[in-house]
């Protein structure tokens, strides 16, 4: 009877230190996921900052030239050694106090700089400019684009600094495959296409503004 008893306590001590093994090794594994996902949350804030900053510093660099220049030298960024971009003017817009450069082409690593031109002629020419950003949720490029309202300003400078407001007429959304905001019948007339993404449904955000 003791020897049973015996043996039942150790098997007890055994499953009682098997479960501290367990409960150790998942309380670990919890902590090293933990410090990932710090560690990838702080990464990608540092990124997206570090690109804000990059944009901030292109536009300075852009005004400072248009300040003593009167030609179409363009600002340039370059990628790598083989592609070559421009800025080709700014946008302001009051209501939700953002001020980005423009930059002359559309791809993955130039929106996350600053807002891009992906279709239509250069700023303040006659056509439809339309213009890309990013979403990202806070106030950076064109996260606030949703606050917008028809009559609402846009303040477009082009490379030699000279401003058009165009003014908010139209505000809607379209699934990701519809191009018809960047139809170029314009009568003749300037006016600019706004486009960011609506992270809750995946359609696109576009804001269309005129003279």
């Amino acid at each position: 009877m003791n020897q049973i008893l015996f043996n039942n306590d150790d098997n007890s001590n055994c499953i009682k230190k098997d479960n501290s093994k367990k409960f150790r090794l998942l309380l670990y594994f919890s902590l090293i996921l933990v410090i990932c996902l710090v560690s990838y949350c702080m990464y990608s804030y540092y990124r997206k900052n570090k690109n804000e900053d990059l944009s901030e510093i292109i536009l300075s660099s852009f005004n400072i030239q248009r300040l003593y220049s009167y030609e179409d030298n363009y600002t340039t960024i370059s990628l790598n050694d083989k592609e070559r971009y421009f800025v080709i003017g700014s946008i302001e817009i009051p209501s939700i106090k953002i001020t980005y450069p423009i930059l002359s082409d559309a791809n993955d690593e130039l929106l996350k700089i600053a807002p891009c031109r992906f279709y239509g002629p250069y700023p303040n020419k006659v056509g439809n400019l339309c213009i890309a950003g990013h979403n990202y949720d806070d106030e950076r490029f064109f996260s606030n684009l949703y606050k917008l309202n028809v009559g609402d300003k846009i303040n477009i400078y082009d490379s030699r600094s000279s401003l058009i407001s165009y003014y908010i007429y139209d505000k809607y959304e379209i699934n990701k495959e519809d191009t018809s905001c960047t139809s170029q019948d314009t009568n003749g007339n300037m006016e600019i296409t706004l486009v960011t993404c609506n992270n809750l449904n995946g359609n696109r955000l576009i804001i269309k503004a005129k003279q």
